[in-house]
């Protein structure tokens, strides 16, 4: 009797969320990776608001992000994502602001849709304080700079203390028009943000674990009307 239960359970999931058993099926690579988007089609994405659904599809095995109905967001399906290591691909074909924003709630204040940690990303030329920075949506706290470039540390009292990261990327090493390569590692309270191999910026929290975010949604971000952004092969590893 306790086999057809939970055989009629896991029916019941499958027919209520068939694109996370799909992608929870994958394989992992050598390295532990499963990848989030398969080329194809946006299953296991929703866009944000609903209004924008035509301002993300997929192309040639790209996924497209065009900012026909300005400022949105695609949500990646897991809802309560803590430490993990994600690795993707992105190019601007012409000027752009986008981004990877991580461990994500809904804004409770209504000053923004999201609270989140966001890896920003810009077209060369953008800046440091976007392209390679670390952006701060915490609205109810300070909301604390970290540029490419800069390692910051924020203690228990809130309080930021920036240095200098030896050898982090420069603008050099990011290739216009072309494909580069994030790679984003949320440990804990440590927070590192690579663009091709190279550390761009890095964070760490020593606030009490009540004021961190320690879980939630990964979203990509279109920012402007008239922009696009392309990302393709989009892996994730959930860290035990």
């Amino acid at each position: 009797m306790i086999s057809r239960i939970c055989k009629l359970t896991v029916l019941i999931s499958l027919l209520t969320y068939p694109a996370l058993f799909a992608i929870s099926a994958e394989k992992a690579d050598k390295d532990g990776f499963v990848s989030i988007f398969d080329g194809k089609t946006l299953d296991g994405w929703k866009a944000s608001p609903n209004k924008a659904a035509s301002s993300w599809n997929v192309k040639d095995g790209i996924l497209v992000g065009d900012g026909d109905k300005g400022h949105s967001y695609l949500v990646y399906q897991k809802q309560d994502i803590a430490d993990m290591e994600l690795k993707l691909r992105y190019r601007f074909p012409g000027k752009g602001n986008s981004g990877i924003s991580i461990r994500t709630r809904k804004d409770q204040t209504g000053r923004r849709a999201y609270q989140c940690y966001h890896a920003d990303l810009g077209h060369v030329g953008k800046g440091r304080q976007v392209l390679g920075a670390w952006d701060f949506h915490t609205p109810g706290r300070r909301e604390h700079a970290c540029f490419r470039g800069d390692r910051l540390v924020i203690d228990e009292k809130d309080k930021p203390t920036i240095t200098k990261i030896k050898d982090a990327v420069t603008v050099d090493d990011i290739h216009k028009g072309e494909w580069n390569e994030v790679h984003l590692i949320a440990k804990g309270n440590n927070f590192k943000f690579y663009i091709n191999g190279k550390l761009a910026s890095e964070f760490t929290e020593n606030l009490p674990a009540e004021k961190r975010l320690d879980k939630g949604m990964i979203l990509l971000q279109v920012h402007d009307p008239g922009m696009v952004v392309e990302f393709k092969d989009i892996r994730l590893k959930i860290l035990k």
